[in-house]
């Protein structure tokens, strides 16, 4: 009989001098973290373009807009004795504490600013997944579709708006497109195991963002890519957003979240 194993935590490694880059999250022997070539990331400085390496960024103040995926992944973060890292940036600072239990892998979050800060947060966590593999979130979630380029989006329903398989990530086709829906988690399967994602926050929107490249970016040196990214906030972009749309500060100057991480491998008794 094949049943699941216990959810375990998965172990992590980052690079402080690297934004706080998450390199490499494992479970079960297999790193979900899929790395592309990207020589500009090693020596990105602030208000530099995106440099693509892969891996799980740490995207703040924003995502889309500018600084382009925001302003903590291009700068050297401190490490602290206790394991805790932190960022310093114009117009906030950013801690970020992980640890690593037997059920789960826990990022603890706390970003301190002006009161009434508004802004957005996406682990961007890309993914090393089959052409089989698949996202579950709970069908009809609403969520915000939007093309490769620009901030435009439109309003949709998972697993499928406009016609497009949000679930399903393979083979390549030339389409890029990205997604925020309105959840807090969300699960990918591939083969015997699955990976879970889950942000909580108090007093400020959740989401989950999909980024679902499969070969239709960057115009004219294409790859794939699969971002599945828990995020505070609702848009890509914190410029123009609606009143509920981005995470604020409240009046104590510090807000807090945590990001959890949890992975589990069918397995067959027998063997």
């Amino acid at each position: 009989m094949v049943r699941a194993a216990r959810p375990v935590g998965p172990r992590v490694t980052t690079d402080p001098d690297h934004g706080g880059r998450w390199t490499s999250l494992t479970a079960h022997g297999r790193d979900w973290l899929w790395h592309r070539q990207e020589p500009a990331r090693a020596g990105a400085r602030p208000g530099a373009p995106f440099a693509d390496a892969g891996g799980l960024e740490e995207c703040v103040p924003t995502v889309r807009g500018l600084p382009d995926h925001g302003d903590a992944w291009s700068r050297a973060w401190r490490q602290d004795p206790d394991g805790t890292h932190t960022v310093a940036c114009p117009d906030f600072h950013l801690a970020r504490r992980i640890r690593t239990t037997a059920a789960g892998t826990v990022a603890d979050y706390r970003l301190t600013a002006r009161p009434g800060y508004r802004f957005v947060w996406a682990a961007h966590a890309l993914l090393d997944l089959s052409e089989q593999a698949r996202v579950e979130l709970p069908d009809g979630t609403p969520l915000r579709l939007y093309p490769d380029e620009g901030p435009c989006w439109v309003r949709g329903h998972w697993p499928a708006p406009a016609g497009i398989p949000l679930d399903r990530l393979g083979p390549a086709d030339g389409t890029a497109v990205g997604a925020v829906a309105e959840t807090h988690e969300a699960s990918v399967h591939d083969g015997p195991d699955t990976l879970t994602l889950r942000v909580e926050a108090e007093g400020v929107p959740v989401s989950v963002a999909l980024w679902r490249n499969l070969g239709g970016f960057p115009r004219g040196a294409p790859y794939r890519s699969v971002g599945v990214e828990p995020m505070l906030g609702r848009v890509f972009d914190r410029e123009g957003a609606a009143p509920g749309d981005t995470a604020r500060v409240p009046d104590t100057g510090e807000l807090r979240w945590r990001l959890t991480a949890t992975a589990t491998r069918r397995t067959d008794p027998g063997l």
